[in-house]
């Protein structure tokens, strides 16, 4: 059995067509959308709505690591205009629908945190599954799925932006791992946290990772972890108490599948 596995596709629709090439299926773990693209400033949402120099700003904000400012500058953008989050939901309706028409048959995917999941139902055909906080067979073995992000503990989610990025309090995320037993491989967006896994070099910071997901590697030892969400991280891949982790990579940049077999 071979299973090709991508994550952070980031609107790389022509590459996402190819990626189940010789698979007998693809798995996708999220970030579908290319909502602020860091190489292509004026490429993304945010890139054809004010154009490249206003989103360079924004991302030398974000390079510095001046996270409220680039926040606050970004508030400032969208309410200067008159319906941002109906402009929003458009964009993000038609990268989907780009994205989705490519995806091969069988496809399994999970949201990432750069996804709306709640459109997801207006995509759904044969061969298309969406999956979060369930497990599905494939080939014989057990496999995970759990989408989104985590949150510090303590903050929850932004519900007046234009864009509501799918991201969950540790609880909320809690609840879809609880849901997903004797699994062999476990399929999420975001990675265990491991800081290892967590770190990308390249940002110079730890992305969040998931307690809940350590919990259940710890108790049910799956064959493989698999993620992404961290684009350039310190360890790609390691093994934790008996399951290979590995963060399939950044397919927006790198066009490569992860290839699983078995």
């Amino acid at each position: 059995m071979r299973v090709h596995v991508v994550s952070d596709v980031h609107g790389n629709a022509d590459a996402l067509a190819r990626a189940g090439d010789g698979a007998d299926a693809l798995v996708v773990l999220g970030d579908f959308i290319d909502f602020v693209d860091y190489h292509d400033h004026g490429g993304g949402i945010m890139g054809r709505v004010f154009g490249a120099e206003k989103v360079g700003v924004y991302a030398e904000m974000r390079r510095q690591r001046s996270h409220v400012a680039a926040a606050g500058y970004a508030r400032e953008l969208w309410a200067g205009l008159a319906n941002p989050r109906e402009l929003v939901e458009e964009a993000v309706r038609e990268q989907y629908a780009t994205l989705f028409a490519a995806l091969p048959t069988p496809t399994y995917a999970t949201p990432g945190n750069v996804d709306t999941p709640d459109l997801w139902p207006e995509f759904a055909r044969a061969g298309l599954r969406f999956l979060d906080g369930e497990v599905v067979e494939i080939g014989g073995l057990r496999f995970g799925f759990a989408g989104g992000t985590v949150l510090p503990e303590g903050i929850t989610p932004r519900r007046g932006s234009a864009f509501r990025p799918y991201l969950r309090t540790p609880d909320d995320f809690a609840v879809s791992v609880a849901a997903l037993e004797r699994v062999e491989v476990l399929c999420t967006h975001v990675p265990p946290a491991i800081p290892e896994l967590t770190y990308d070099v390249v940002a110079r910071r730890a992305e969040l990772g998931s307690a809940a997901l350590v919990g259940l590697i710890q108790r049910q030892r799956p064959r493989w972890s698999l993620f992404g969400h961290v684009h350039q991280p310190l360890a790609p891949r390691l093994r934790y108490r008996g399951t290979e982790c590995v963060n399939v990579g950044h397919f927006q940049r790198t066009e490569r599948p992860y290839v699983l077999r078995w």
